[in-house]
């Protein structure tokens, strides 16, 4: 299978780019340093932009995740036959389209900007959530929940005291980790127009601006560092 892989990978590939990729690339590495150093006052406002998607997008996927996830739960869900199957499917289909996709729709759909960014990490962020989420959900103890039902304690009371108490550091644990994991994607979705960073850095781009485009690697870098930093900080607090 590799040998075969290979074979159709090598006859689509121009080697001579290949062997010259080394001198291009000292070439462009040349042309990107020194960062514009004066650049940083219009990436600034861009960039909190960035990291505005992120958050709200999380916000808004976990608003939604979460009672995807307790539909999708077999201990928790009305039904197997048709709530389940339906939550699942949103899962599926959250997961499956990338965030960049998401972003190219909603641009198409609501006009570029931020607003687009925001629905599509919120988009992207429900699958992942919901999928972690309804899976702590199904391995919660069971014998607490009982012990709440034996004292005659209605759905609303164990769902309140038998299994949110019990799945509330995971839900923060996975909120968490997925805001830090949309950090690092809204900074690309300005690629396709839906705001943040990535416009920056696509008319870096055109312009053939390397000096910029190294600024902007760099603002994108000690973001990525401090979200790292604040979940960490976040995770070690639940835990």
């Amino acid at each position: 299978m590799f040998v075969y892989c290979w074979r159709i990978v090598s006859d689509s590939t121009i080697w001579e780019f290949v062997w010259d990729a080394p001198t291009q690339a000292l070439d462009l590495a040349s042309r990107m340093v020194p960062p514009r150093w004066s650049y940083i006052g219009r990436i600034l406002r861009p960039l909190w932009d960035t990291i505005n998607i992120a958050t709200l997008g999380t916000l808004v996927g976990v608003c939604i995740a979460t009672p995807v996830a307790f539909l999708a739960a077999r201990n928790t869900t009305p039904s197997l036959w048709i709530a389940r199957p339906l939550a699942l499917l949103i899962i599926v289909s959250s997961r499956s389209i990338n965030s960049l996709i998401w972003a190219l729709l909603l641009v198409l759909i609501v006009g570029p900007g931020v607003f687009a960014g925001i629905v599509a990490i919120a988009l992207r962020s429900v699958g992942f959530i919901g999928k972690l989420l309804y899976e702590a959900i199904e391995e919660i103890n069971a014998q607490q929940v009982e012990a709440i039902v034996a004292t005659g304690a209605a759905r609303r009371q164990v769902l309140l005291f038998g299994i949110v108490p019990q799945i509330l550091p995971a839900f923060a644990g996975i909120s968490v980790y997925r805001w830090d994991i949309n950090i690092r994607e809204s900074t690309v979705l300005g690629l396709v127009g839906a705001g943040g960073i990535g416009l920056e850095l696509q008319a870096s781009l055109n312009t053939l601006a390397w000096n910029q485009v190294t600024l902007i690697f760099l603002a994108i870098l000690g973001s990525v560092i401090l979200s790292e930093w604040v979940s960490a900080k976040v995770r070690h607090a639940i835990i």
